[in-house]
């Protein structure tokens, strides 16, 4: 019984999935049929092609993904050092330090964005790329999540690694950091998936949507030139989940074991 509920939980969360993967390939009339139906009369995979010709949708798919590999890679070197200064280190004011930080997930990104983009156009990153991967790489979320873990670590390691000469940076890199991957697979996920879907940012600061566009200002273009075509905007957005998706399979091995240490675990 349990199961059978947990498959009703299933397939009512993957039922919009379900419905725009159908919706892609249907023909434009029988988008609205009634009676409603999940398949069309016929099979159209030109409506991926027609997706991707209308705009440079593939640049967007090329920028997002650069972008948020990017920023995923930078925001883990961040979190992975921030969390292990506030966790195995001792120095004075640590633990008000962190507080300040962890307090600034309090504040909503829109908040930040004024401000954000006065930073940006005095170093000049206004229109780059810069300044969609290097602002948001360092949150309290990441330094948080990686802090938790180390400090469920066993002391006992750090000892054993400096009675056999190992300094502060050999210890962090040949005994924590392979500790900390599933924990770090979970934080690549989350990172990933903001820098994907980010969209109020992307519009702020880049000009030239066409060259530096990513996903969500792409999708957010072609609904609105292409707003009564939902076949087209449905193709597009399944289009537009195949890196997450690819991600969430390469990584899933260390996902649920990562959900379960991190966080947990601190004392």
């Amino acid at each position: 019984m349990g199961y059978l509920l947990l498959c009703a939980v299933a397939l009512a969360f993957l039922s919009p999935l379900i419905y725009m993967l159908a919706t892609s390939f249907k023909p434009p009339a029988d988008i609205f049929s009634i009676p409603p139906s999940l398949f069309g009369s016929e099979f159209r995979w030109q409506n991926y092609q027609e997706a991707l010709d209308y705009m440079p949708f593939l640049r967007f798919m090329g920028n997002g993904v650069l972008v948020s590999a990017a920023g995923t890679a930078l925001s883990l070197v961040v979190s992975s050092l921030s969390g292990y200064a506030f966790s195995r280190l001792r120095w004075s004011g640590r633990n008000l330090t962190f507080m300040v930080f962890l307090a600034t997930l309090m504040i909503p990104q829109e908040v930040l964005i004024v401000p954000m983009f006065v930073m940006m156009q005095q170093v000049k990153w206004v229109n780059t790329f810069q300044a969609l991967i290097v602002p948001w790489a360092f949150t309290a979320f990441g330094a948080f999540m990686l802090r938790q873990f180390f400090l469920g670590v066993p002391q006992e390691l750090d000892d054993a690694a400096r009675v056999d000469g190992a300094g502060t940076v050999r210890t962090f890199l040949l005994v924590m950091l392979p500790l900390a991957r599933p924990t770090l697979a979970v934080l690549a996920v989350f990172s990933f998936i903001s820098y994907w879907n980010s969209f109020l940012w992307p519009l702020v600061v880049i000009n030239d949507v066409n060259s530096l566009g990513t996903i969500p200002l792409g999708l957010g273009m072609f609904f609105g030139q292409q707003g009564e075509q939902w076949h087209l905007v449905m193709a597009a957005s399944v289009v537009s989940m195949v890196p997450t998706v690819v991600l969430l399979v390469l990584l899933q091995r260390h996902l649920i074991k990562g959900i379960v240490t991190s966080g947990l675990g601190g004392r």
